[in-house]
């Protein structure tokens, strides 16, 4: 265990779990005990090193001081990988010398990727795919009903949450005036996103927290409760900020370029900005780029760690965030310290709206929008709902009728 977590320390890749681990200065082996030694009290250390983040892992395959760089698959999991086509697709078969917690045995799954929506309609219309995780266009998902027989549509909590980051150290820094963040911020219609993109599959979001979170509140809506292009106006002139500001909004192919293209109609509203769009395909890259600041603002979803409000905060708006946006506010480091320091959870809730009030009032990350996790299977495969559960691939549930 120390050596698995000494390594993420040494590494710090910043697509990695280091940032998880912000807290963690040392960690210390005697026999049986591991001691963690941390910066600050952190009453969701359990929790955090309960995560995938915290996987103890073989000496003999992972190298300490190195990302690991060969291409097969090692683990003790409930599957093996029996191939993998980068990009496509890859097969799971159940892992015959399994013994671990899970004593189902699954069936051979084949996991197919595709780059845009489209695909997986077409894919899912030709019957070649059983069970559509992710990726099915929002009109087709809405027009899925109770009275559909061949098919079945698992819809589970999930706090995935997708925001807009918006980026202080590019070259030109138009966003690095927080009156003209302000008013990106004043700009966003997320009604209107949410209905005409994504047709009502996904709910506006209005805090860094998710609806159903404990901590959620509605600080962008106490601070921007409509679109108001003339609020956003008088943001820029009040500051000297020459019109149109003109940015570069990163995003993906696929169902992102068409809510891409409608925040360009909204941030270009009576002038205020000239939004160039800027697609990268290939996800590493586009993570990459991100990190590297050359978008001015870009999409972003995250998916929560451990089911707590410090994995929307800290990972996101603490110094040292995964997103290198930088943003940093010793304001809410100091109140990020405070709420770690509640083994009641409940008692943290004030500190977390205080928070994302700040954050509503420094914009450096809009929410935009949150939604239900929703698998689509063939009526004929059982199983699908425990896909929709959480963010656990629990594939060895899936069986045939």
């Amino acid at each position: 265990m120390k050596r698995s977590f000494d390594r993420i320390l040494r590494i710090r890749d910043p697509l990695g779990p280091a940032p998880l681990f912000a807290n963690l200065v040392s960690v210390e082996a005697r026999g049986p005990l591991v001691t963690f030694h941390l910066a600050t009290a952190d009453a969701t250390w359990p929790s955090k090193i309960a995560t995938g983040a915290g996987s103890i892992v073989d000496p003999a395959e992972f190298p300490a001081n190195r990302l690991r760089e060969e291409q097969s698959a090692s683990g003790s999991g409930p599957y093996v990988l029996a191939s993998y086509e980068e990009g496509k697709s890859l097969t799971l078969e159940p892992n015959t010398a399994y013994r671990g917690a899970v004593t189902t045995k699954g069936v051979t799954v084949e996991v197919r990727y595709f780059e845009t929506s489209q695909e997986v309609e077409e894919a899912w219309n030709a019957r070649t795919v059983d069970i559509a995780y992710a990726g099915l266009p929002a009109a087709t998902l809405a027009g899925i009903g109770p009275g559909d027989e061949d098919v079945r549509l698992s819809v589970g909590d999930s706090a995935e949450a997708h925001y807009l980051v918006l980026n202080l150290n590019s070259p030109r820094k138009p966003l690095g005036n927080v009156a003209a963040r302000r008013a990106v911020a004043a700009l966003l219609d997320r009604g209107h996103l949410a209905g005409e993109v994504f047709k009502h599959t996904v709910t506006p979001l209005y805090s860094l927290v998710p609806q159903g979170v404990a901590g959620h509140s509605t600080a962008f809506f106490d601070r921007y409760p409509e679109a108001d292009p003339a609020y956003a106006a008088q943001r820029l002139r009040s500051a000297g900020i020459t019109t149109p500001v003109r940015i570069k909004l990163g995003h993906q192919p696929g169902i992102a370029a068409v809510e891409a293209r409608e925040l360009k109609q909204q941030f270009e509203k009576d002038g205020l900005f000239r939004v160039d769009l800027v697609e990268e395909r290939d996800f590493t890259t586009y993570q990459k780029r991100c990190l590297k600041g050359e978008f001015d603002i870009h999409l972003y979803q995250w998916v929560p760690d451990f089911p707590d409000a410090d994995t929307f905060v800290q990972p996101l708006v603490g110094t040292g965030n995964v997103l290198a946006n930088g943003y940093a506010s010793a304001e809410v480091d100091h109140v990020i310290r405070d709420t770690q320091r509640f083994t009641d959870r409940g008692r943290a809730m004030k500190q977390f709206r205080a928070i994302q009030d700040t954050v509503a009032r420094d914009a450096p990350l809009i929410p935009v929008w949150h939604r239900q996790r929703q698998v689509v299977t063939r009526s004929a495969v059982l199983g699908g709902h425990r896909l929709a559960e959480d963010a656990v691939w629990r594939l060895w549930e899936l069986r045939w009728l």
